[in-house]
């Protein structure tokens, strides 16, 4: 069962979110929060699998929460009514695992919360694209030449496999593991693994 915790201002769109994900048999909602801080308090008392974020609330805004909530087990995916591309750089570097918009599709959010919870990274397609076009004037370059096991590292780090989880399914030592990370991020120019796996989502290799 995974456990979800709602973190919107609105009260109509906690309970349109709840009454939708107690619907599945594999989901249930564990509490709600009406603002950022409150949000941070519950996940310490609750501990749910996954968080949905409203980024636009009182007293602590969803960034402010995210960075209060760093290393929180809890996965978080940002659900958010604003299209300011500005945001979504900001929020997957603080922590979160996906970004949505609340336009998105009941069955697709339902699918965003199960894999996010099995260790995905997962973004609208708007929100992917600010991501990567923020690496660089705003273009998205074409997919890079990767050898045959960088694109397998790269799959893999695109569905959220820790370095140890990669050497297990490759069967290769956690060093090896280590030096393909680094090439990959390398040769696609990134800074992290979340831009990495971006880059995987946009290019169909993931």
């Amino acid at each position: 069962m995974i456990r979800v915790l709602i973190a919107d201002d609105h009260p109509v769109v906690r309970q349109g979110l709840r009454t939708f994900l107690d619907l599945q048999e594999d989901i249930t909602v564990v509490g709600e929060a009406a603002d950022g801080a409150q949000a941070v308090e519950l996940v310490a008392e609750l501990a749910p699998d996954v968080l949905l974020l409203d980024l636009k609330m009182p007293v602590l805004d969803g960034l402010g929460a995210l960075e209060r909530l760093s290393g929180a087990p809890t996965r978080i995916v940002v659900l958010t009514s604003v299209s300011d591309p500005s945001d979504v750089g900001p929020a997957m570097r603080a922590g979160a695992s996906g970004f949505l918009y609340k336009d998105v599709d009941p069955p697709a959010l339902v699918q965003a919360v199960r894999a996010v919870h099995g260790g995905q990274v997962l973004l609208a397609p708007e929100a992917a694209e600010a991501m990567l076009s923020s690496r660089g004037g705003g273009a998205v370059p074409a997919p890079v030449p990767l050898t045959e096991r960088e694109r397998e590292v790269l799959a893999l780090i695109a569905a959220g496999r820790s370095n140890r989880e990669i050497a297990r399914s490759l069967a290769v030592a956690e060093k090896t593991v280590k030096t393909h990370v680094s090439n990959v991020l390398m040769k696609l120019g990134v800074q992290d693994r979340t831009q990495a796996a971006l880059y995987a989502v946009r290019h169909g290799l993931g």
